[in-house]
């Protein structure tokens, strides 16, 4: 069926939900490996303001954004190895959300992106659409939205 799964993997419920969707389908799917996606971008200082970035921590943004992704890929590695899979990849990647999920399957060659329909959001996604609409819309592969 599927032989390279990418879960996108922001943290939120959302995705969550999208995660233990996409373990179920790699264990009907057998020899398919499950890669874990989380993306931050730099935001402006009206974002910054509003973002999920703890106020106490003081330094360079990016590398405080950097610094959460990788808490958050994690997270979601651990979610997966609770479910019995140990072999679970993440990568944490800088850049528009959509684009990079969508240029990410492309260079790994995944061939099915299970996402999350709502994630963390930003202020953007309030004015332009949900990340999830855009993968859809640009991705190569299947998208199923959860």
């Amino acid at each position: 069926m599927f032989k390279s799964i990418l879960a996108p993997f922001d943290g939120s419920q959302g995705a969550q939900t999208a995660l233990r969707k996409a373990l179920e389908l790699r264990a009907i799917c057998g020899e398919c490996s499950l890669t874990l996606l989380t993306v931050y971008r730099h935001h402006s200082m009206l974002e910054a303001s509003i973002s999920m970035v703890g106020a106490d921590q003081t330094g360079n943004l990016d590398e405080i954004m950097r610094g959460h992704a990788k808490e958050v890929a994690e997270n979601g590695k651990a979610i997966a190895a609770k479910a019995g899979y140990t072999d679970v990849r993440a990568f944490v990647k800088s850049g528009p959300t959509a684009r990079v999920i969508v240029s990410f399957a492309q260079e790994h060659q995944n061939d099915l992106i299970v996402i999350g329909s709502r994630g963390l959001g930003s202020f953007e996604g309030y004015l332009l659409g949900s990340v999830s609409h855009k993968v859809t819309g640009l991705a190569a592969c299947p998208v199923m939205v959860v």
